[in-house]
């Protein structure tokens, strides 16, 4: 049996009438980052990579007397997007040093606990609901919804507002199709200006590549319409915040193993016991998890919410886990996944998704058991009030250090660093808030 030839990415771009390549990659802020290639040197990108200086990429673990990064393009993952610009396509890209996958690089990171779960058997499967809201500034320079029509009170699948952004809402939907992912619905989420998109699940790298995409997508498209394009979890206080949704799974040989008898498992959600002890594993880590997949101050202003203006924040507080039911850290809502809820719109898709897998694989190593459905475990906490507990939990937890340090040491100390100084850059700033409160009360 003949192995297949490598796919070209000549071959690819000439099949797609592709003049430029955009060769990208994401920091550990999830910061997308790219040079633009003529398809003439194509050849050159697929045998040699392309170089950055890694210290003024941003968050990648280089200081400036380091050597190049050097992207070397993945062909699986090439993308032409002439809806953006006519002629234009991208490939995601893995950051190696000096001929080695560079440990910083989060999606080196998440390839390798794919591998990780192929030593144990297993294969991820990864659905994401990306949500994000669309904004522009008015004229004083506020940020206000794009639509000013949109101000209902509750405006969530409002039919009328999903028409009046149907422009943005069907090329958006058309390019996903277009590309293969099978777009299967466009809806407007609980906040006014907040929408989300979806399409079907895949393995868990194409659809960390797929989030990074979209999302580039999204801001493109939305910017040539005058409007803004954000991921930010909570950019309004009273409005429910935007979340990054995982829908995880696993399967054994392509086999899914998720599945179980609900008469029969105890817990009654149907699962089978190596599902629940991957939920297990998720909810033992969950605090620590937290500052990956909430990775900013704004975080916590989503996952902190009381309730928002309709009613409900629809994020959870507590490292719980239940049936169909969506105030919880792990929803279930049928026996072939599982949603972790926790993650939000600023989460680096790579480092989520792997964070996730690791805290999961760990669960089933240990065979722990999630508990009775929808109570916080013995001994449970509620999530990290904010950033800086959630990195304190970070720290000491070994088994989501070790993801971060999957290709190499030093990843976790260094995010740990970086998030530290986020939140008192943060706590630094006098806020209106504090003007407003303090200024003559005393």
């Amino acid at each position: 049996m003949t192995t297949p030839d490598p796919l070209s990415l000549a071959d690819l771009a000439r099949a797609a009438g592709t003049t430029f390549i955009l060769a990208l990659f994401v920091d550990l802020r999830g910061k997308p980052c790219a040079k633009l290639v003529p398809v003439e040197a194509v050849d050159a990108l697929q045998t040699e990579g392309v170089g950055f200086a890694g210290y003024a990429v941003g968050a990648m673990g280089q200081e400036p007397k380091d050597p190049d990064l050097m992207a070397i393009p993945d062909p699986n993952s090439f993308t032409p997007i002439p809806f953006v610009k006519e002629g234009l396509a991208l490939v995601h890209c893995d950051p190696h040093v000096e001929g080695k996958p560079w440990p910083f690089a989060p999606r080196n990171i998440l390839k390798s606990l794919i591998a990780r779960a192929a030593d144990a058997g297993f294969e991820p499967m990864v659905g994401a609901e990306v949500e994000y809201f669309l904004l522009k500034r008015d004229q004083d320079g506020t940020l206000v919804t794009a639509d000013v029509a949109d101000d209902a009170a509750q405006p969530c699948y409002d039919a009328r507002g999903v028409t009046r952004m149907y422009d943005h809402l069907t090329t958006i939907s058309t390019a996903m199709n277009q590309l293969g992912w099978s777009n299967y619905a466009n809806d407007h989420e609980d906040g006014n200006g907040q929408f989300e998109q979806n399409f079907q699940y895949a393995e868990a790298l194409t659809t960390a590549d797929r989030v990074i995409t979209l999302r580039y997508l999204l801001s493109m498209i939305a910017a040539e319409r005058g409007m803004i394009a954000t991921f930010m979890p909570k950019p309004f206080g009273d409005r429910t915040g935007s979340g990054l949704h995982l829908h995880l799974s696993l399967t054994s040989n392509g086999a899914a193993i998720f599945p179980g008898d609900p008469a029969s498992d105890g817990h009654g959600l149907g699962l089978s016991p190596t599902a629940y002890s991957f939920v297990a594993g998720i909810l033992d880590h969950a605090c620590a998890l937290q500052a990956v997949v909430g990775p900013t101050v704004n975080s916590y202003k989503r996952t902190g919410a009381l309730t928002t203006a309709s009613g409900a924040s629809w994020a959870p507080r507590h490292p719980t886990y239940g049936g169909n039911d969506r105030t919880h850290y792990i929803r279930v809502p049928d026996g072939q996944r599982v949603e972790l809820r926790g993650g939000d719109g600023s989460a680096n898709p790579y480092l989520a998704i792997a964070a996730a897998l690791g805290a999961g694989l760990d669960g089933i190593a240990r065979k722990l058991d999630p508990g009775p459905v929808g109570a916080a475990s013995d001994g449970a906490r509620p999530l990290p009030a904010t950033l800086l507990h959630a990195v304190d939990d970070l720290v000491v937890d070994d088994v989501i250090t070790g993801v971060l340090d999957a290709v190499g040491d030093g990843v976790a100390t260094y995010f740990a660093d970086l998030k530290r100084e986020e939140f008192f850059a943060y706590h630094g700033t006098v806020s209106p808030w504090e003007v407003q409160q303090y200024l003559t009360a005393f």
